[in-house]
């Protein structure tokens, strides 16, 4: 029996020539991420830890809340950087000049094909749009920062086909509605502590931005790893960026699948998460005619805010206004998005219809700063999960979208199809 991605890439990583799912195995990884925590610093000293593992496959990160809005995170901050300059960590990203943890790794050549990384963000499936293997750690982020090694049991693999013609940002329709049907039609448990394999020929036809998000929001249906093929979209995109050798991995034809789920994605409509769950995930057409009144619209965070968002935003916002008592903030990724918005000239129709342009955080998608909704407010948003309480107040309702979805819904003032302005 051959193996999935996932089980290539543990093989690989473990010195093994074969795994198996519900094995256990000790691997090495290529890479972790920190985060802005104030207690790290502490931890490590009072374990005694002298050194890291690894210096420079260590990437230090503030994003969450950059700037900060209180003292007490500008303490967290402070000791982040303590930290970095004791264990000689030279891959540190301040904000200001560079952006979300997520966004920042590929583009700055920290994920090749075939690699396994694991990062302290519960997004860190994100780099699975590369044919990586990410997974999110927490109380396991200490050892892994010393040893630069990682325990973990062997998943089972689910697959995913999906067939037809996606509309496409030309048709407003992109991963992130094909995500929210997956978390609809199969619930958000479906890949519970599994591997996802997106396969497929509309997966070949996908952007790198649609394939991210659904990488990127993996983690919402239980998963461990969201992996997708290397193919000319990912080699072109990693081109002159990658700082190890790619090694491009393919499942074997006999690979063994817990599942394999069928999903044809032509014609289809933009989707719509109603609260408080990801997988409440039904299409725009079933809830378009309530006409639900939108206080708030957010295109942002690690997710959907990349040039393919904002450029599908600024096709609706152009010439148009946000509705009054609609307010529309926009957080580009990264400072890179942020000037190549500026160059394009998208930030002069986001401002001419109204919208607010921040800096790039993380901010209001985990109900932090710089957008946080209050008591029985509605927010229309482009982030990955919405919770109860999850942007603020635990009053308040959190519809998740696509950006034109959200663009569309600040010019109306409530929740819109954005194919209207096709």
């Amino acid at each position: 029996m051959g193996m999935t991605i996932a089980e290539k890439v543990l093989a690989a990583h473990s010195g093994k020539s074969k795994v198996e799912s519900g094995q256990y195995v000790w691997c090495n990884v290529d890479g972790t991420a920190i985060l802005g925590h104030g207690l790290l610093l502490k931890r490590l000293e009072a374990l005694g830890v002298e050194r890291l593992f690894n210096p420079d496959l260590i990437y230090a990160v503030e994003d969450h809340m950059a700037p900060p809005p209180t003292v007490e995170v500008a303490n967290a901050m402070s000791s982040l950087r303590k930290l970095v300059s004791k264990y000689g960590i030279t891959n540190f990203f301040e904000y200001g000049r560079h952006g979300i943890l997520h966004e920042l790794f590929p583009h700055h050549g920290y994920v090749s094909p075939g690699d396994l990384i694991v990062s302290t963000d519960s997004h860190s499936t994100s780099y699975g749009c590369f044919n990586v293997a990410s997974t999110p750690v927490n109380e396991e982020l200490i050892y892994v920062l010393v040893t630069g090694k990682i325990w973990l049991r062997v998943p089972e693999t689910i697959r995913f086909d999906i067939e037809g013609n996606l509309p496409g940002a030309d048709g407003f329709v992109v991963g992130k509605d094909v995500l929210l049907r997956i978390a609809g039609e199969f619930g958000t448990d479906v890949a519970l502590y599994k591997s996802i394999e997106f396969s497929g020929p509309a997966v070949h036809r996908m952007s790198m931005a649609s394939r991210f998000t659904m990488s990127n929001m993996s983690v919402e249906l239980g998963a461990k790893f969201g992996i997708f093929p290397c193919d000319d979209v990912t080699m072109e995109f990693l081109e002159n960026k990658m700082k190890r050798p790619p090694n491009p991995t393919a499942p074997d034809t006999d690979a063994k699948y817990e599942a394999i789920y069928k999903m044809d994605v032509s014609d289809m409509p933009p989707y719509i998460a109603k609260p408080h769950d990801p997988g409440n995930s039904v299409p725009i057409t079933d809830v378009e005619s309530e006409k639900i009144r939108v206080d708030q619209a957010y295109i942002g965070s690690c997710t959907n805010a990349r040039m393919e968002d904002f450029r599908m935003a600024a096709r609706i916002l152009k010439g148009r206004k946000v509705a009054p008592g609609t307010r529309l903030i926009a957080t580009p990724a990264s400072q890179d998005i942020w000037h190549q918005c500026l160059e394009e000239g998208i930030w002069d129709i986001f401002s001419k219809a109204d919208a607010l342009i921040t800096s790039s955080t993380c901010g209001a998608c985990p109900g932090m700063h710089m957008g946080v909704i209050g008591d029985g407010e509605v927010c229309i948003s482009s982030t990955n999960r919405n919770f109860q309480g999850r942007m603020g107040s635990p009053t308040s309702f959190v519809y998740l979208a696509n950006p034109a979805v959200v663009a569309a819904s600040a010019v109306t003032g409530y929740i819109t199809d954005p194919r209207a302005f096709l």
